[in-house]
């Protein structure tokens, strides 16, 4: 697709003037009253810059349209900070100084040019002479080019889902193009970070067309620009306070998932299902295949199911309860163009529409119609999106446990929604209102909001859904670093959770070797969830007996690991922080740590070294300002280490973080075991406790006083100390000191 406007012509901004201070905002005239400059402190460490005709910026009173396409961008619109500004009175440098905390913004008079600063030290600079630029026309938004130098050792990460290189320098980055599968924070490991808020077309150039230069672009009235100072933990917990953070998911889908293998039917699922109970590997629930399993009637605007796939859902629902797991079907905001309901929608504009003929669009077939033609809901009709997600809503009461609805089309040029949305804008946001439709249905309706969804689409704000699917692999030990790596990237990008998939029914599966299978599995169970593939090669009866033993060893690892992980997603709703976390996100100060791209953190405590290469000795750095405990052994290694380590398939390399712990639950089939009186069994300690455990509906404080650490909430647990402490109950508390 070309794009909307030629960037090249626009014209950077030389000249900047003084307005006026208030206590969260600063103003100023730029090139001579043409353009106002606003300098916001939004939050701490968070400066909003934004620069557009006085009359845009100061407008009292924006339509509720706008409020509500704003409100789809970010959870919190005021500022909470306050602003300290002074001038520089350098004549080589004569500017403001736009101060909160230790954050400061430095902004040269002329030529403009900005710098960030976190104390004393300057973290970002944009360009000299090339900041900020503007191009304008009579019959179209503005253009508008920020650019920011990149130091040699600049790595930027963020900005949405990658199989390559967590360091986004030399990508070309467009936001509305699905297959780009962009998101728009980005952030450096210097401290600073980026995100531009606008429902337009976004270009990212991460130093592409300059290696010395990121710049940002995007067509809209207003640009709106939020610059933030910290380390990567605190700029995404800021990015999600500003922009929506994601509610908490319930219990049982943090157990194991089982994929309907395409053109299987729901009786071939179910005798798998059954197979799974009786070698008492644990499972949870089924997502059924492509193609949608229900839908709207020809001729109602009301749900029925595939005859062909579900003759009788009573019934099928009796099954799946008495297999005590729960079922995630397809679906599509859409309705086939062969229906009675095709053409009344069509009369009534509920449908996207053609502006060559006024006439709905009919979308060609895909997978999840079954290759039938299709219109699209106008979802930005509000009767329209209130019957879908009312519909959908019907069939969780029904006993449905999740939908899964991918909604990213690559909606042409040309096709208007009725509220006037086209082009890049409509394609940015048809899946932000899908998925909001969605999440109305699924869990908007509960206090507190909880449930799943799966999709894979990304847009801005996805970060604000718990669930995300994730990419289709290849069967082989490069399909296992691609879904470690897309998950790492999107962790970046302030998405809390990817499901992997233990492989894919949609590659050849002969390279799946019983060695790579079980080594995928084992990553997987240290991860925030993941499924089994329902194709008979990829499921565990399909390897020898040894094999199937490891597989339930593992599971059982997995259910034992659910508190500690859903833990980690309670935290998300506070902080922002992901279930993975990549090397840079977790220690910005060690550049060693960066170069290890498939290591992660799973949550605060547990260094992951996933093995992704055949054979028995693998390669760990452990990163440097902790010491690092093995969970397999109890050994003790310092931080800023590196180590070949040997283990089994019954192992994986994993450290946990000296002073944290580790809760874990009871060995079960599925969460319908887990007593919810005592969700915890036991707890593993890596050297002496100095921080409260993460653990699902935390109860359980550290305090620490004359060198030993007072633990409260850990009654019927057997606690396991490291070598060199000693435990000593006390009724209620537990006191660990050092061992006599």
């Amino acid at each position: 697709m070309p794009l909307k406007s030629d960037l090249a012509h626009v014209t950077q901004l030389v000249t900047l003037n003084f307005l006026t201070a208030k206590s969260t905002r600063a103003d100023f005239d730029v090139d001579d009253g043409n353009l106002l400059l606003q300098i916001e402190a939004h939050a701490p460490g968070v400066f909003r810059v934004r620069c557009a005709p006085a009359d845009v910026l100061q407008d009292p009173k924006p339509s509720a349209r706008s409020r509500a396409l704003a409100d789809l961008l970010l959870a919190r619109h005021d500022p909470i900070s306050e602003l300290y500004t002074s001038c520089i009175v350098s004549p080589a440098d004569a500017g403001w100084l736009l101060e909160q905390g230790d954050a400061r913004l430095e902004i040269t008079r002329s030529p403009l040019q900005f710098a960030l600063y976190r104390g004393d030290t300057c973290v970002m600079r944009t360009q000299p002479g090339a900041s900020l630029g503007c191009a304008s026309s009579e019959d179209e938004d503005p253009s508008w080019r920020f650019a920011v130098q990149l130091d040699i050792d600049d790595a930027i990460h963020g900005l949405g889902e990658t199989a390559g290189s967590l360091d986004r320098r030399g990508t070309h980055l467009v936001s509305d193009l699905p297959q780009q599968r962009a998101l728009p924070l980005a952030w450096s490991t210097a401290g600073w970070g980026l995100y531009l808020n606008s429902l337009e077309r976004v270009q990212h150039d991460v130093g592409a067309a300059d290696p010395d230069a990121f710049t940002v672009s995007v067509q809209d009235g207003v640009f709106d620009l939020f610059l933030f100072v910290g380390d990567p933990s605190e700029i995404l917990n800021q990015y999600t306070a500003l922009t929506g953070r994601a509610g908490q998911p319930g219990l049982w889908p943090l157990g194991v998932w089982l994929d309907q293998a395409p053109g299987h039917t729901l009786d071939q699922t179910l005798k798998q299902v059954q197979v799974f109970r009786d070698q008492q590997w644990g499972l949870d629930a089924v997502a059924m295949s492509a193609p949608s399993v229900y839908g709207f009637q020809a001729d109602k605007p009301s749900f029925e199911w595939a005859p062909d796939r579900v003759s009788d859902s009573r019934a099928m629902f009796a099954r799946v309860q008495d297999l005590n797991i729960q079922l995630a079907a397809p679906s599509f905001p859409g309705v086939l163009s062969d229906s009675r309901m095709f053409e009344e929608w069509e009369d009534r504009g509920w449908l996207l529409i053609r502006d060559e003929d006024g006439c709905a669009q009919v979308f060609e077939g895909n997978e999840v119609t079954g290759g039938q033609p299709f219109g699209l809901l106008d979802l930005t009709h509000k009767d329209a999106f209130k019957l879908w997600s009312d519909r959908q809503r019907q069939i969780i009461e029904e006993g449905l446990g999740a939908t899964l609805c991918d909604t990213h089309f690559d909606i042409p040029d040309g096709i208007t929604a009725r509220s006037g949305e086209t082009g890049e804008r409509l394609r940015i946001l048809y899946p932000m209102l899908a998925r909001q439709a969605m999440f109305d249905a699924v869990a908007g309706h509960k206090t507190p909001q909880e449930g799943v969804m799966f999709s894979t689409d990304l847009f801005p704000s996805v970060q604000r859904y718990a669930w995300q699917s994730g990419p289709r692999v290849t069967n082989d030990w490069d399909g296992l670093q691609h879904s470690l790596r897309t998950a790492l990237s999107l962790s970046d990008s302030a998405i809390s959770m990817q499901m992997h998939t233990l492989g894919s029914s949609h590659a050849p599966t002969a390279s799946m070797t019983p060695e790579l299978y079980i080594r995928w599995l084992a990553a997987c169970v240290f991860s925030g969830n993941f499924s089994f593939q329902g194709l008979p090669a990829l499921l565990p009866d399909a390897f020898d007996e040894a094999t199937q033993e490891l597989v339930k060893h593992w599971l059982q690892w997995r259910y034992r690991l659910i508190p500690y992980v859903l833990g980690i997603l309670e935290d998300a709703v506070r902080t922002g922080l992901p279930v993975q976390r990549s090397m840079a996100l977790a220690f910005p100060d060690d550049p060693m740590a960066q170069l290890w791209d498939t290591q992660y953190l799973l949550g605060p405590a547990l260094l992951v070294a996933p093995v992704t290469q055949p054979g028995n000795k693998v390669q760990v750095y452990l990163p440097e300002g902790d010491a690092w405990w093995d969970l397999s052994t109890g050994w003790r290694y310092e931080g800023g280490t590196t180590w070949t380590v040997e283990v089994g398939l019954d192992a994986l390399p994993i450290f946990g973080r000296e002073g944290h712990m580790l809760c874990l639950g009871p060995i079960a089939q599925h969460t319908g075991d887990f007593n919810s009186a005592r969700i915890l069994d036991e707890v593993w300690m890596f050297g002496m406790p100095e921080h409260s455990p993460v653990v699902m509906r935390n109860k359980i404080r550290v305090m620490q006083m004359q060198g030993s650490s007072y633990i409260k909430g850990l009654e019927g647990l057997r606690i396991l100390p490291c070598e060199g402490l000693e435990v000593k109950r006390r009724g209620a508390e537990v006191r660990i000191s050092r061992a006599r």
